[in-house]
């Protein structure tokens, strides 16, 4: 009787959901030469290849996705069995601070996932410029903290990378040749602070033509021609392209961060840490 091995389907899936081999080593804890022969032998029991290489990245083929479709099932009646049967199943809030860009890019891929896993644990969060969150009054509101530091800032939290900041917008836009025109975040972003402090060392003019706290706000304003602005590269919507002109001066790194204080559940809390960290790394 033949039998999959559950260990090489979630590494599949793995592999499949964070887009590489590596991202996936990273989550759980294995070298790449490691989930590589785990796709081997789970290939090798199939008799069927699942992943086709496309440039320098493999990708599922038709088999690999029909696969992806039952493994995510099985691993779901495996997962459910043992969080029902687990003692001392945990519940209660995980109260995350995440700044809106991110927020965007990261959650839709995270909330299903752990909702799964922790159906009892309910996952309060809240979008607000870095500034804030870290605020000594607000940060007591949190049990996560995903945050933008300066680079010359101290720093208590875990490095997740330092990043690039670049400007953005869309392409089919022209910038303005007499005025550059931005599209921005309220005062206290660290992206609009990062930007007057550049751009104050030009002669060029400049002028805030929108500002919005909101990412979709700011997106919006630049589909209308209203401006270009500036994210961390790890943070660009698709919406959005990197801008390269002469105009736009180079604006340095960013450090992103993430700040651990949760005590109540740390296991839950130490979870969604790593589901963030290999999407962002």
């Amino acid at each position: 009787m033949k039998q999959l091995s559950l260990d090489n389907l979630r590494t599949f899936v793995s592999i499949i959901e964070l887009g590489g081999y590596s991202k996936a080593g990273e989550l759980l804890g294995r070298s790449q030469p490691a989930i590589s022969l785990q796709i081997k032998k789970l290939e090798g029991q199939l008799g069927k290849k699942l992943f086709d290489k496309v440039g320098q990245r493999y990708q599922a083929n038709a088999d690999g996705q029909w696969l992806y479709d039952q493994a995510k099932q099985m691993l779901a009646i495996n997962d459910d069995v043992f969080r029902r049967l687990e003692d001392g199943q945990l519940r209660g809030r995980l109260r995350l601070g995440i700044p809106g860009e991110f927020a965007t890019r990261l959650l839709p891929s995270i909330v299903g996932e752990f909702s799964v896993r922790y159906p009892d644990v309910s996952l309060d969060v809240t979008s607000a410029l870095s500034r804030h969150l870290l605020n000594a009054n607000n940060r007591k509101d949190f049990d996560l903290i995903l945050a933008l530091v300066n680079p010359e800032e101290p720093m208590e939290g875990e490095l997740l990378i330092e990043d690039d900041l670049v400007w953005v917008g869309d392409a089919k836009q022209a910038l303005n040749s007499s005025n550059l025109s931005l599209v921005l975040a309220p005062d206290g972003c660290v992206y609009r602070s990062r930007v007057i402090q550049q751009l104050k060392q030009q002669t060029n003019a400049w002028k805030i033509s929108y500002t919005n706290a909101d990412l979709y706000g700011l997106i919006a304003a630049i589909k209308q021609g209203l401006g270009v602005t500036v994210l961390a590269k790890s943070s660009v919507p698709p919406e959005l392209e990197i801008l390269k002109n002469k105009r736009l001066p180079p604006l340095g790194k960013i450090k992103i961060c993430l700040f651990n204080q949760d005590t109540q559940h740390p296991q839950v809390s130490k979870t969604l840490s790593d589901y963030i960290r290999s999407r962002i790394t």
